[in-house]
C-alpha cells in the first residue's frame, strides 16, 4: 500500500522547505531530496552568511519572458514579511548595500529556522531519495528508491542547473515537460566572464585587483565593483551584467566612472607638470590597472608632455574599454540559472499549473531570475508562500 500524503514537495532547498511548513498545519506534508544534506545552496550563499532578501525588491529586478509574472507573488509575500519571520527567530542580521540583508553570523541560522519551522509543523523530510517515476490519475503516484508515495498536491522545487557540485539537476524540467509544459532555454546567470587567451595574457598581472566600474552592453549599464581574476572578470558589476549578456556580445567598461580623466589631466598638468603619467594615474585608480593602461606609452612620459591625441587615447582606454568575453564560467560557478519552465502555463497568483490540476512549480525552476543581492531568495519565499496558501 502506498504511503499517502496531502502534499509532496520535491526539493529541500529554500523554496521547498519554506513551502512545506507553510502548508503543513493539519496536513501531511513530505519533502523529498536526492542530496545527502538539505539546503546546501543556502549554506554557501552570501559567502556563508546568506543574503536572504532585499528590502528594496522591485519587479524590475527580475528577468523572465513574462516580466509581469513576478508581481503577484512579490506583492502577496514581501521582503518585510520574511524579515518578520527572521526576527521572530531572533536571528541577527546586517544590512549591506541598498537593502541587502545578510545573517550577522552564519547561513546556518536561516537553514535552522526553516528546519525548526518544518519540525514544528510536522513536516517529514527524506534525504537520499531518488525519484524514479511520477504518474497522475486521481492522485500523483511517486516511485522512489525508498518507497512508493502518493499525494493530492505535488510541488516541484528542484531549482536550476547552477553549481552541480551542490546537487543541481535538470529533474524539475523533466517533470514539467512530462506534463506538457513549455521550456525557456537555460543559461548560467550571475556568473563571471571568461576572456580570450590573448587578452587574458595581457591582464594576468591584474588578477586579484578590484575597483569600482561602470559596465554596459547594448541595453544595460551597471555601476558596481569589478574583480580581475585568472580566468577573466568577476565581481558584482560583472555578475549583474551577465544576467543580460548574450554570447558573442561586446561589453564596454568605464574604469573610472566617478571622474572624467581628460579633465583630471588638464588640472594635474598645471599643478604637477613633471609628474609621470603612470604615477598620476595611480593616484585615482589601482596602480596595477594604471600600469596596464600606460603600457602603450613611454615609461618616462610626463604630464607636461601630454598632447590632445595622447589624452584622447588615455580617455578611451579608461572610459571606453571594449572587450568581447569568450564566454562565462558556466553553471559550475553561476549563482542562478536563467530560463527554465515557461511561466505561460503557470498561475502567477498560486504558482499552480494551468494544464495539470494540483501541480505547482516554485523558485528557480521557473523562468524567473532575480538580480544579485537577495532577490532570488525573495522569489523563493514569495513563490513558495503563494503555492502554500493555494494548497492548504
Amino acid at each position: 500500500m502506498k504511503n499517502h500524503y496531502d502534499t509532496i514537495i520535491i526539493g529541500a532547498g529554500a523554496a521547498g522547505l519554506f513551502c512545506a511548513f507553510n502548508i503543513a498545519n493539519n496536513k501531511r506534508v513530505l519533502v523529498l531530496d536526492h542530496a545527502n544534506k538539505v539546503g546546501k545552496k543556502i549554506l554557501m550563499s552570501g559567502g556563508g552568511r546568506c543574503n536572504f532578501t532585499n528590502l528594496n525588491t522591485l519587479y524590475d529586478d527580475f528577468t523572465s519572458e513574462n516580466p509581469h509574472f513576478v508581481k503577484s507573488a512579490l506583492n502577496q509575500y514581501t521582503a518585510y514579511d520574511f524579515l518578520s519571520l527572521v526576527e521572530s527567530h531572533d536571528i541577527e542580521y546586517v544590512e549591506k548595500d541598498k537593502g541587502q540583508l545578510f545573517c550577522k553570523h552564519s547561513s546556518k541560522d536561516i537553514l535552522k529556522m526553516l528546519l525548526d519551522e518544518c519540525a514544528k509543523a510536522g513536516v517529514k523530510i527524506f534525504k537520499k531519495c531518488e525519484v524514479n517515476k511520477i504518474t497522475k490519475d486521481s492522485n500523483f503516484d511517486i516511485v522512489t528508491n525508498i518507497d512508493v508515495f502518493s499525494c493530492d498536491s505535488l510541488v516541484i522545487a528542484t531549482g536550476g542547473l547552477s553549481i552541480p557540485t551542490l546537487g543541481a539537476s535538470a529533474y524539475g524540467y523533466t517533470v514539467a515537460e512530462q506534463f506538457g509544459h513549455k521550456m525557456v532555454s537555460t543559461k548560467a546567470s550571475l556568473v563571471p566572464f571568461t576572456l580570450p587567451k590573448r587578452l587574458l595574457s595581457r591582464i594576468k598581472e591584474l588578477a586579484g585587483v578590484s575597483l569600482r566600474v561602470s559596465v554596459s552592453n547594448n541595453k544595460y549599464t551597471i555601476e558596481d565593483d569589478m574583480l580581475f581574476t585568472h580566468r577573466g572578470l568577476s565581481g558584482p558589476a560583472i555578475l549583474k551584467l551577465s544576467a543580460y549578456w548574450n554570447y558573442g556580445e561586446e561589453i564596454e567598461i568605464d574604469l573610472l566612472p566617478s571622474a572624467n580623466i581628460s579633465d583630471y589631466f588638464k588640472s594635474e598638468r598645471l599643478k604637477h607638470p613633471d609628474k609621470l603619467l603612470v604615477n598620476s594615474l595611480s593616484a585615482i585608480i589601482p596602480k596595477r590597472v594604471a600600469e596596464f593602461i600606460c603600457e602603450d606609452f613611454p615609461v618616462e612620459l610626463k604630464l607636461k608632455q601630454l598632447d590632445k591625441p595622447v589624452i584622447n587615447k588615455i580617455h578611451k582606454a579608461v572610459h571606453n574599454w571594449c572587450i568581447t568575453p569568450s564566454g562565462t564560467e558556466g553553471y559550475r560557478t553561476a549563482e542562478v540559472t536563467s530560463g527554465g519552465i515557461s511561466t505561460e502555463q503557470i498561475s502567477s497568483k498560486t504558482l499552480e499549473s494551468k494544464i495539470v490540476d494540483n501541480l505547482y512549480f516554485i523558485g528557480e525552476v521557473l523562468d524567473v531570475t532575480g538580480q544579485l543581492g537577495g532577490y532570488n531568495f525573495q522569489w523563493a519565499w514569495s513563490s513558495a508562500w503563494c503555492a502554500a496558501q493555494a494548497i492548504k
